[in-house]
């Protein structure tokens, strides 16, 4: 009896010892599971880490076991082991700036052990998306959440395998053509269109798809960047999409002509075109919010930013969306009508949900969102509650070019030079000129606007919920600021960007 008591507490030892070993086996071999071409390998990393999750709260349960570390005030703040040298990887590191890694406690390891795993868990639900678009936005999403560098690589490699096939199994090609389809519609990708099968017409949008690969994988691997130099390369991007865009153009135009010859009552105008200014637009947008996120803005420049993001791109991306739309169900009205002539039953129309109705609601919430933003800044500079910097050896117009300097090789939209905004964001144009109440009121019914479209989304998501919680303070802030409260106060008002990354709550203090 003695004997086993005493042999207890080595028994946890060496059950805490075989939990650590067994965890890194389980993790290094999802790891490698990872590195294979076939889809079915994400499945045995999917079950290889939840089972190296089980084994945490039983590592985190033995941590007192075994030496542990003493500080040592002469290397920093380094834990001191036996055996183990914690400053042995710095000469394998690159002749770069000294980087600083501090080896963290076991009880934060655990943490950080978990947190890992729950991102290879999100890595894994990326095959579960079977559209162009889709991936795209799970790839945005994850990319908010700052994962390490170590998850963002594992999303790359289960996405684009061997830099040829999209999850191992789809060519690229058919991914834009599915997208494209799902998007606009066109017809030369309609089964029932006489183009389908016209060997000129397949020529054309083969090498136009064949010509999109390139750019669209570019654009995806970009997001697994950091967020600093995944702005960067939107801004670089842009030209290889503005090629894209021309390219379209002329595309469009050949397979209209075709198409006239062919099926008179159809057209092919501006449906390549469209859906290559969409992807265009948004990474316009991405990268300019993306500057608040990054806090590259002075309070100064907030108001020319909203403006362009309001009146400019997001007017631009509805209209967009819209010629989409409309494109969808034209082409919708035309296999009605060819099912018509072969059927002679009646068949009942079911509502059908548009495709991209929720992305032109959410774009009229952000436009909305925008607008407020920029007549709240506008307003707050006239009541001189803006600090402006003392343009010695620059001036604003040298700022805002270089703001908007990447727009530049972007021919659709055309980039609003300096001069042109203001003379289109000038007040005195209108009669009377709105003085700073007015603006608050105006920017009160945007963010009221705002509101009344995201309370209407059906099922809302996070983002609808953060974008509210800006939106309801802002209202009545704009309401007591219109009002005349604390109007000859001189402090500057703070914008609190802890609800949501892009549109800041306005407090007057």
């Amino acid at each position: 009896m003695c004997v086993s008591f005493m042999c207890f507490p080595q028994h946890q030892q060496f059950l805490a010892l075989f939990n650590r070993i067994k965890f890194t086996r389980l993790l290094l071999t999802a790891l490698i599971a990872f590195t294979k071409k076939e889809t079915s390998s994400v499945g045995e990393a999917q079950k290889l880490v939840a089972q190296a999750a089980d084994l945490l709260s039983a590592i985190h349960s033995s941590i007192q076991h075994g030496i542990q570390s003493q500080n040592d005030t002469t290397k920093g703040d380094h834990p001191i082991m036996m055996g183990f040298e914690p400053l042995v990887n710095q000469r394998l590191l690159p002749p770069t700036f000294p980087r600083y890694a501090k080896i963290i406690k076991r009880e934060d390891m655990v943490v950080y052990f978990s947190k890992l795993i729950e991102r290879i868990k999100t890595v894994c639900d990326v095959i579960n998306t079977t559209n162009l678009h889709g991936i795209l936005d799970f790839f945005c999403e994850f990319s908010e959440q700052s994962p390490c560098v170590l998850s963002r690589s594992l999303l790359q490699t289960t996405f684009l395998i061997d830099n040829k096939k999209v999850f191992g199994t789809h060519l690229m090609q058919d991914m834009i053509k599915d997208a494209l389809r799902y998007f606009v519609s066109p017809p030369v990708l309609s089964y029932k269109c006489c183009l389908f099968n016209n060997h000129q017409a397949k020529d054309y949008i083969d090498s136009f798809v064949t010509h999109c690969s390139r750019p669209f994988c570019s654009l995806i691997q970009i997001h697994g960047h950091n967020r600093a130099r995944q702005r960067d390369k939107l801004g670089h991007i842009l030209e290889e999409f503005a090629t894209l865009q021309d390219e379209a153009e002329k595309v469009d135009a050949a397979l209209h002509s075709l198409l006239m010859k062919l099926e008179p009552q159809r057209q092919h105008l501006a449906c390549l075109g469209t859906w290559i200014l969409y992807h265009n637009l948004r990474i316009m947008i991405q990268y300019l919010l993306s500057g608040f996120e990054l806090e590259l803005y002075s309070m100064h420049e907030y108001y020319y930013i909203y403006w362009y993001l309001s009146e400019f791109l997001y007017a631009w991306l509805m209209s967009t969306l819209s010629r989409a739309d409309s494109s969808q169900m034209a082409e919708e009205r035309i296999l009605e009508e060819q099912l018509k002539g072969r059927s002679s039953k009646k068949t009942k129309k079911k509502k059908k949900v548009r495709p991209l109705s929720k992305e032109i609601t959410m774009s009229q919430a952000y436009q909305n969102m925008c607008a407020g933003m920029y007549k709240t800044m506008v307003a707050l500079d006239m009541d001189g509650k803006v600090r402006k910097p003392q343009f010695e050896l620059d001036s604003e117009q040298v700022r805002y070019e270089h703001r908007f300097a990447p727009f530049n090789s972007v021919v659709t939209p055309p980039p609003v030079h300096y001069i042109q905004f203001k003379e289109m964001s000038d007040l005195k144009k209108y009669n009377p000129p709105p003085g700073s109440a007015d603006l608050y009121l105006a920017a009160s019914k945007h963010f009221q606007q705002a509101k009344l479209i995201l309370e209407n989304v059906p099922s809302p998501d996070p983002e609808v919920t953060r974008i509210l919680k800006v939106a309801k303070p802002n209202i009545v802030v704009m309401k007591l600021l219109a009002g005349g409260h604390k109007k000859e106060t001189k402090v500057l008002p703070e914008f609190d960007f802890t609800a949501h990354k892009y549109f800041p709550v306005v407090k007057i203090i």
